[in-house]
């Protein structure tokens, strides 16, 4: 199936499957949506007046650019990586600031939380070998992305994790505005889909701050959905839950690029 190519994620790698069916991503995107509101460094992403603009497209590149680099081979992926890193000094350049390093860390760490949340609440759990693959795929992100502090095992990680979201989340004006871009893209009933898959996926810490109750609506849903998606019934729920300008792109993540 695969080449003699080298990839960034060898083949056989739990990421690879994680990142390769649209409906994890789809949590993935969901609980970083959250928590990109709630970032103290969110102002940053508000600074070119993309984010507000178009939220749900801004994220959904953010997540599917992601996805590219973990299917790509080795040298294409570095390529990728050097290029968000460009595109982030030219944006500094322009703010005559410096984005915090820890900044650059908590966007790692989400990626690393939702894979693990989004395909333990869809599939299966994962035991810690697992956990440390995906950790070390993003791991090796941010090493070529010359971030500091990174720790070396996902065990290691789980308290930094842990200080980063007590130190870098707060409830701003930001976050507030996101939310309701949030719902003018996507409309009422699609918003309330987005924050009942928030709940499934996002820790604590973010569903205090962004004062949402304990009762998790869409839960019992979820063995319904894997119904769904054994009689490939599936594509039906995401058109529901999905604006009609993002259909196609999500439909392609199915399959490895």
């Amino acid at each position: 199936m695969f080449s003699n190519m080298e990839y960034f994620v060898k083949p056989g790698n739990i990421i690879r499957e994680i990142w390769g069916k649209s409906d994890t991503i789809l949590f993935i995107f969901a609980g970083a949506a959250a928590e990109f509101a709630l970032n103290k460094a969110v102002d940053w992403l508000y600074f070119t007046g993309k984010l507000p603009a178009d939220p749900i497209g801004r994220l959904f590149s953010t997540v599917s650019y992601a996805r590219r680099i973990v299917f790509s081979e080795k040298e294409a992926a570095y390529q990728a990586i050097d290029k968000i890193t460009a595109i982030h000094s030219s944006i500094e350049a322009a703010r005559k600031s410096a984005i915090p390093d820890w900044a650059y860390r908590d966007v790692l760490f989400m990626l690393i939380h939702y894979s693990i949340a989004a395909y333990e609440l869809l599939e299966r759990k994962l035991n810690d070998k697992e956990k440390d693959e995906v950790y070390q795929v993003f791991y090796e992100m941010g090493t070529r992305m010359h971030l500091k502090e990174l720790p070396p095992t996902y065990i290691k990680w789980l308290p930094v994790r842990d200080a980063h979201m007590q130190n870098d989340l707060a409830l701003s004006n930001y976050t507030t505005d996101l939310f309701k871009q949030y719902k003018k893209h996507l409309g009422s009933v699609r918003f309330k889909i987005l924050i009942e898959s928030q709940k499934l996926v996002v820790p604590p810490i973010a569903k205090k701050l962004l004062k949402m109750d304990g009762t998790k609506w869409l839960m019992p849903a979820i063995p319904t959905y894997k119904l769904f998606r054994l009689l490939h019934l599936d594509g039906l729920a995401r058109a529901a839950i999905l604006p009609s300008k993002y259909k196609e792109e999500f439909k392609a993540l199915n399959n490895p690029t």
